[in-house]
């Protein structure tokens, strides 16, 4: 008997990104602000890191092709950049001498959309890994229900 330990995997890797996010803000605001912004945000920074765990325990429960490994790291990856832009104008106020300052007002400004941008790439990656998983599952019936066609 193989133990599946995808939705460990998952649980990991959504707790993980949210550790993630908390560590950034509080390393550069402190991490009664960190606290603070998760509160003011929930509601978008919550699914995303649901969303992420959701794919990453997808995909540990699936054969590892290129395609399924593709959709994950692209998706995976515009889910933790989502992260790092809602979190970084933290980070791009402690540089206003670049001249960067009007970069992290503008990330400020659309903190929301940018997470939201994550959440939405996180329901194609679910669906497209969903929907793989699901025609693995009935290729396998096919292969165990001996189907075979005699003339």
């Amino acid at each position: 008997m193989v133990r599946d330990n995808s939705v460990l995997y998952g649980m990991f890797a959504g707790v993980g990104l949210l550790i993630f996010s908390l560590s950034v803000v509080s390393l550069f605001q402190g991490v009664e602000f960190a606290f603070l912004n998760l509160r003011s945000l929930w509601y978008l920074i919550f699914p995303l890191a649901i969303g992420f765990g959701i794919q990453i325990g997808l995909f540990a429960s699936i054969r590892h092709t290129a395609q399924m490994t593709g959709t994950l790291v692209g998706t995976g990856t515009i889910s933790g950049g989502s992260m790092i832009a809602c979190c970084s104008h933290f980070l791009l106020q402690m540089v206003p001498f670049l001249g960067i300052s009007g970069f992290a007002i503008v990330l400020m400004k659309y903190q929301p959309e940018f997470l939201m941008v994550g959440i939405i790439s996180n329901v194609v990656g679910i669906s497209l890994m969903w929907r793989h998983k699901k025609g693995m599952r009935m290729n396998q019936k096919n292969l165990k229900g001996g189907s075979c066609c005699h003339e």
